[in-house]
């Protein structure tokens, strides 16, 4: 179990934004900036200030998948699933990871080591398919490239 911010965590960040013509993406960001994910807890106190509902809240968080409902792993690795990573193999490659790594998109490794996340474009097409890992990025992947990328990694 992940340790949750309180609410009155969640509405003492939510006054830095309230000011703002929507404030909601804003908050979210904040609030995975601040908590490393978008606890389930913080929703109905979210939409409560925005005079939202629970589902809108809820549908939004759904929508951009850069918003985690549990904390990454040390290390996140975003593949890209856009067409160009698809023309150039990434689905087989995707399937590698994380049939190695033992998890599902948006999975975290057992052992707290790697989340696998996807991502819909890295703005290198020309050299599909990407990846990045923890914030770098890297292109031309091959399924030994990628494995030892993972392996690398603490």
């Amino acid at each position: 179990m992940h340790p949750q911010p309180s609410a009155e965590d969640i509405r003492e960040l939510l006054g830095r934004h309230l000011h703002l013509e929507g404030p909601l993406l804003p908050i979210l960001h904040d609030i995975q900036n601040s908590f490393g994910f978008v606890p389930q807890t913080a929703v109905p106190v979210i939409a409560e200030a925005l005079n939202l509902s629970v589902a809108e809240v809820t549908g939004v968080i759904g929508f951009y998948h850069d918003f985690r409902k549990a904390p990454a792993g040390r290390h996140v690795l975003k593949l890209c699933r856009a067409e160009a990573c698809q023309s150039m193999g990434s689905e087989v490659l995707a399937a590698r990871i994380l049939s190695l790594l033992g998890v599902d998109w948006h999975g975290t490794t057992t052992d707290g080591r790697i989340t696998v996340e996807p991502v819909y474009c890295l703005g290198l097409c020309a050299c599909a398919p990407a990846a990045m890992l923890d914030g770098r990025v890297h292109g031309a992947l091959t399924e030994a490239r990628a494995q030892r990328l993972v392996e690398a990694l603490a």
